[in-house]
């Protein structure tokens, strides 16, 4: 794997230019966590800088690792931000995703949806290398790894509008990023809301089962109430405007969902249906709302090269990319498998929404997973706020910099929220975002990337079909993902009457497997 990849100049820092979270002081794992995203920012400050005066300023290579060994981060440090950019909210949501595909044909294209996304993120880093050794530049980010394989490629027209590609990357981060926003608030929502409503309900219960519903669907709250509660809290939260004074909580918020996962597990693994009684194969109508998911599950490759960037030694960093999504995979598998062979046809947005609500340990999961959701949010709202911030407040007086700053912050967590009270379907917000941008990013411009880059090195026929195909698959699952999402948004009704249907055989099922136990 070594001999496969370009080697590219070590980063060097020049006094005065601002640096990103590889030079920022060690004084923690749990800091360099909290900075992983800053390179997808600041990597587009060196564009003033010329070829030759980066050339003129390279240091001798020995120095640059020298500097490596100082400031970058380890091979475990590695692997723990991949670990943690890649496991959030769509792992949650992948056992409705194989509801939505076939107990057999979800967990094979899962299998599928992920090997190609791992060589996506291979392809990013390699064609990142490359480039950097063409444009004698010491590091890369996404989008500029995009804009220069334009500038490259054999197109005029691309060459000339080489800037777009820059331009395109930062629109879907910042689309993919507040989309992931919304989702959080959606999640919080919903398992604050099942936590407030089961608490109100054993609070009440009484021996009169009916009297005990009755009381109960009186003090259900509508769910867009929750998504309100909660966003002064997260105006507040985003006000932070230094990450790492969020250090100590992003460490609980990591501690917490670990936590969670665990439970869930312990708690899935009982009592699972017979895999016969669950469909193989669902209709193709549903499966594209199954990509969706699936696709926003893997939704790291935003992290891939900042984390490249920064690593001691970059020769180690595809090993840690092997093993780190590795991990990520068999977890993803293993969840959504077993937690739909568990719950059935009864499986929700988010698992954690089918876990019991009168035993308090459960209850617990969704209120440690939400804590780790709400601190996560600030994280990954960080990339969109830097990229749009600067943008608007360039165009103000300094003494009002501050101000606007703080207002456009609070927009774009408005923003958020609004997606989240026009959708308020967890699932769907999901679906909808990992097929309008996650796919574009993870699945349709590495490929293209690749092409553009390597053209020059008679790319074998074998290259170019396997990138076409992926690049395939990506605009397919883009607009199919996107046409159903947006059906089931705009239609609801036709949702409904379906899953009505599906109910009353799912019903017959549940009674012939309730039977069959007695």
């Amino acid at each position: 794997m070594r001999s496969a990849w370009p080697r590219r100049p070590a980063p060097h820092w020049r006094k005065g230019e601002r640096r990103t979270g590889g030079e920022m002081d060690g004084a923690g794992r749990e800091e360099l966590d909290m900075e992983v995203m800053k390179p997808l920012i600041d990597e587009q400050n060196s564009d003033g800088i010329s070829d030759e005066e980066h050339e003129n300023n390279f240091l001798p290579v020995e120095k640059h690792y020298q500097l490596d060994n100082e400031e970058g981060i380890t091979f475990i440090q590695t692997l723990m931000h991949l670990l943690k950019g890649n496991i959030g909210t769509g792992l949650l949501g992948l056992p409705l995703a194989i509801k939505n595909a076939g107990i057999v044909i979800g967990p094979i294209s899962l299998v599928f949806i992920g090997v190609i996304s791992v060589h996506c993120m291979h392809i990013l880093v390699r064609c990142s290398h490359c480039l950097c050794q063409r444009m004698k530049k010491s590091s890369l980010g996404y989008s500029d790894t995009v804009s220069y394989a334009m500038e490259v490629g054999p197109l005029t027209a691309f060459q000339k509008r080489a800037s777009w590609g820059r331009y395109i990357v930062d629109f879907f981060l910042v689309i993919t990023q507040l989309g992931f926003c919304s989702v959080y608030v959606v999640f919080l929502a919903e398992n604050v809301k099942q936590v407030h409503e089961g608490f109100l309900e054993n609070k009440t219960a009484t021996i009169n089962v009916s009297a005990t519903s009755s009381s109960f669907e009186k003090r259900s709250t509508d769910l867009r109430i929750y998504m309100l509660c909660f966003l002064p809290f997260l105006i507040l939260l985003v006000f932070i405007r230094d990450l790492k004074s969020l250090s100590l909580l992003s460490l609980l918020a990591n501690l917490s969902m670990a936590v969670s996962l665990v439970i869930i597990y312990q708690y899935i693994v009982r009592d699972i249906v017979d895999p016969r009684k669950l469909p193989r194969v669902v209709g193709w109508k549903k499966y594209p709302l199954f990509f969706g998911t699936a696709i926003f599950a893997f939704e790291g490759i935003g992290v891939v090269l900042p984390l490249e960037n920064r690593m001691k030694d970059t020769t180690r960093f595809p090993q840690a990319l092997n093993i780190g999504m590795g991990i990520v995979m068999t977890l993803y598998i293993s969840l959504a498998t077993l937690g739909y062979l568990r719950f059935g046809d009864e499986i929700k947005g988010s698992i954690t929404l089918n876990l019991p609500q009168d035993i308090w340990l459960y209850q617990s999961v969704k209120i440690l997973y939400s804590f780790g959701i709400f601190v996560t949010y600030s994280i990954q709202y960080y990339v969109p706020a830097e990229i749009l911030i600067p943008a608007v407040t360039s165009k103000v007086e300094q003494k009002w910099k501050l101000l606007c700053e703080l207002v456009v912050r609070a927009l774009l967590v408005c923003s958020t929220c609004a997606v989240a009270v026009l959708i308020p379907r967890l699932d769907l917000v999901i679906s909808f975002v990992g097929a309008v941008s996650s796919s574009t990013l993870a699945l349709i411009l590495p490929p293209l990337v690749e092409i553009l880059t390597f053209y020059k090195e008679n790319l074998s026929l074998w290259t170019i079909f396997k990138d076409i195909f992926i690049a395939v698959i990506g605009v397919v699952g883009f607009l199919t993902g996107t046409y159903v999402t947006v059906e089931e948004i705009i239609y609801p009704a036709s949702t409904v009457l379906a899953n009505a249907t599906e109910s009353i055989s799912a019903d017959l099922n549940a009674t012939n497997l309730v039977v069959g136990f007695k």
